[in-house]
């Protein structure tokens, strides 16, 4: 699989989203949901702080906007950041066979939990991603804390 899909270019296209959030206000965490061909079914970003909504994370924006799919074991879920566990749950509750984290480094989230499960999780350690996330969390603690439960 990973010689037939650029996991790098997936990666872009949720930069792109969290570039996004940063542009709106909100938290840099950007995803997309893809088939095994590369081809983006639904891309999103975290949208907490703008609509208010703690369950709009950046996988679960991308997953709605995604719409039905038949099976997820053959999806593979594209995140910036780790998946929270609440995102790592979703991951889970529908069989995504595929998770692409641009990063672990600011945030471990469920990808343990996710490997021991039997879900690939390949972490590309993106130096962008590990900067944008590093400065969000150095300009806004209470935001991020907020973000991952953390008080």
């Amino acid at each position: 699989m990973s010689g037939s899909v650029d996991f790098e270019a997936m990666l872009a296209v949720a930069i792109e989203e969290a570039r996004e959030g940063i542009s709106e206000g909100g938290i840099p965490i950007g995803a997309a949901l893809f088939d095994m061909e590369g081809k983006v079914l639904g891309r999103g970003h975290n949208r907490r702080v703008q609509e208010g909504d703690p369950s709009v994370h950046g996988e679960t924006d991308a997953f709605r906007k995604a719409g039905r799919q038949r099976s997820y074991r053959d999806k593979i879920m594209v995140t910036t950041l780790a998946p929270c566990w609440y995102c790592s749950g979703l991951v889970r509750q529908f069989n995504i066979g595929t998770v692409v984290v641009g990063e672990s480094v600011t945030f471990q989230g469920g990808i343990e939990w996710l490997r021991g499960l039997g879900v690939k999780v390949v972490d590309l350690n993106s130096k962008e991603c590990i900067t944008m996330l590093t400065e969000f969390i150095e300009s806004y603690p209470a935001v991020w804390n907020e973000d991952i439960g953390e008080e």
